[in-house]
């Protein structure tokens, strides 16, 4: 891998507030933090590429945007080169070793919700050091010792709480309390944090640089190893030395599609998304989205009885297609959709009960999404998570960074919801080293052999609806990337049978109509739909937003 002969040294303002739309013509970098973005922004400045960028924000994420940007989690990756080439990388955590299929369920059968969310028996083998660290050996152009001094410097020398974070460390306080090296992270002396306080974490500092001297041995082997596996066996976790040596991440073949004349490419499994994403796409293309017009009664019925079909095809057929045999090309392909949509009644809503998987004729809302492109046209969708909101709330003690609590996303028992009331079966059953299905969906659209659109979203199981909504708003509503991001959303999942949506998403006298169509479960969501952070390339430059739902920046140059 060429080096190029930099060291970096950031100089960004804690506290300063980035745009959130902005255009470029060099690059563009769009996150859920600030600093992460400028961090990401100034590596592409200095002369690095968008894989370079892409890794220095993961791991600047982990200490700037600590819910969701994390070492101690995993993720996907969807790349495209300048040269057209797309390659995905699969660094979702794994189960380790010693998990077994009822793991998480009591004496009775039922689960047991406080091990599968709240414990170190929830814990993945994490894999985003792994994956991080692969895709910069692989495609990058800078040292480790370049792209983590950032993240590094930002713990050492810490960062002037906002209002976000200060709030969210203070409403968590009651989880971190239970465990001293949580407490001792996110509280001031045991006080809650103030907007305006400087927060520092120099254990994941030590940490970081011990990744960036050695590599995926500073994680995944020595002390750091050391420390996590030290904090399974006292709190009853699984995770061994031998299951952190031998995770390993992959690439995998992208899913692709096409819709309208513009070229899909997203996550495969164990991610759910890049799959439902083209299948409801091969739903809709029949119909003009665009003439029937942005959020009418016939366009959102169109979507709603896409998603249930979709959704309940999740839960049957996807899974680790390590482990499970997925119908990959039947869900992607035009004629099963067709099928599977052969049954819609645009003057009656389905009743999901009635939904169940299809076969081919004769498969918290706490995640984090940034995407990048360079100056060559290299782009770059990256969507990691601890899952729940700062995951299982525990910091390893003596090395500073939380714990993902992904093995709720497994499917405990057959037709039993996880944290986000998703529904699985066999194909999502808990096995050793199997990786658990996700919904996050990482997604680049390309158009005439050129990069369209970068995006993806955290959500839970609003992902895959929110990327939708990103990608018809774009191409069928023709909205530029600013429009198409904040326009607001709805989300239906097939179970349970709820329509979602925010204020504005759908006028009041359209949701009488829906539900004379027979969409009785359909109310305003209690919490915001996605947060899509996106890049657009409009004629020669580059028009990125952080999604206004939440404090985020987008940098460009």
């Amino acid at each position: 891998m060429k080096k190029l002969l930099l060291f970096f040294i950031p100089l960004f303002a804690a506290t300063q507030v980035l745009a959130e739309f902005q255009r470029a013509e060099n690059g563009m970098v769009s996150s859920r933090s600030d600093i992460a973005s400028e961090v990401g922004k100034d590596i592409l400045a200095q002369g690095g590429n968008a894989i370079d960028a892409a890794v220095a924000v993961g791991f600047a994420l982990a200490v700037s945007y600590p819910s969701a940007g994390n070492i101690g989690g995993g993720g996907f990756m969807v790349y495209r080169s300048s040269e057209g080439e797309v390659y995905t990388q699969d660094f979702r955590e794994k189960a380790p070793r010693a998990a077994h299929r009822d793991m998480f369920l009591d004496e009775n059968g039922d689960v047991d919700r406080n091990l599968s969310r709240n414990s170190l028996l929830a814990t993945g083998v994490p894999g985003s050091v792994a994956g991080h660290l692969d895709a910069l050996e692989r495609f990058g152009s800078m040292s480790r010792e370049q792209v983590m001094a950032p993240a590094i410097q930002l713990a050492e020398e810490g960062f002037i709480l906002n209002e976000d974070l200060a709030s969210q460390f203070a409403d968590n306080l009651p989880r971190f309390e239970q465990y001293p090296a949580s407490l001792a992270t996110f509280s001031n002396n045991d006080q809650a944090y103030q907007a305006g306080d400087l927060w520092q974490q120099p254990e994941l500092a030590e940490t970081l640089r011990r990744i960036a001297a050695e590599g995926r041995d500073g994680f995944y082997k020595g002390p750091v190893a050391d420390m996590l596996v030290a904090s399974m066996e006292t709190h009853d976790g699984l995770i061994t030395h031998a299951d952190l040596e031998s995770y390993q991440p992959l690439w995998r073949e992208a899913v692709h599609g096409s819709y309208q004349g513009y070229d899909i490419w997203s996550m495969p499994t164990p991610s759910s998304g890049g799959i439902l994403l083209i299948e409801m796409l091969n739903m809709l293309e029949p119909y003009n989205l665009g003439e029937l017009g942005w959020g009418s009664t016939e366009s959102i019925h169109l979507m709603i009885e896409a998603q249930r079909r979709a959704y309940a095809d999740r839960a049957e057929h996807l899974g680790d297609p390590d482990f499970y045999e997925v119908p990959r090309q039947m869900l992607l392909s035009k004629e099963y959709a067709r099928q599977r949509f052969a049954d819609f009644d645009p003057q009656r809503a389905s009743d999901s009960q009635d939904i169940d998987a299809g076969n081919w004729p004769a498969e918290s809302p706490q995640t984090t999404h940034y995407s990048i492109i360079d100056a060559e046209g290299n782009a770059v969708s990256i969507t990691t998570t601890l899952n729940a909101s700062y995951g299982n709330k525990f910091v390893v003690p003596g090395a500073g960074f939380l714990l993902n609590n992904e093995m709720d996303d497994f499917s405990s028992s057959p037709n039993t919801p996880n944290g986000f009331g998703l529904i699985g079966r066999e194909a999502n059953a808990i096995a050793p080293e199997k990786r658990m299905l996700s919904s996050m969906t990482p997604t680049i659209i390309t158009r005439d052999d050129e990069v369209f659109l970068i995006t993806g979203s955290p959500g839970g199981s609003t992902i895959i609806n929110t990327i939708l909504q990103v990608v018809i708003n774009t191409i069928d509503h023709d909205m530029n990337i600013d429009d198409a991001v904040n326009s607001p959303r709805f989300h239906h999942q097939w179970l349970p049978n709820i329509v979602r949506y925010e204020e504005g998403a759908i006028q009041e006298s359209v949701v009488q109509e829906l539900r004379a169509l027979g969409h009785v479960g359909i109310s305003l969501s209690p919490f915001r739909i996605g947060d899509a952070n996106s890049i657009m390339v409009v004629e020669d430059a580059y028009e990125g937003v952080s999604d206004s739902r939440n404090d985020g920046g987008v940098a460009g140059f």
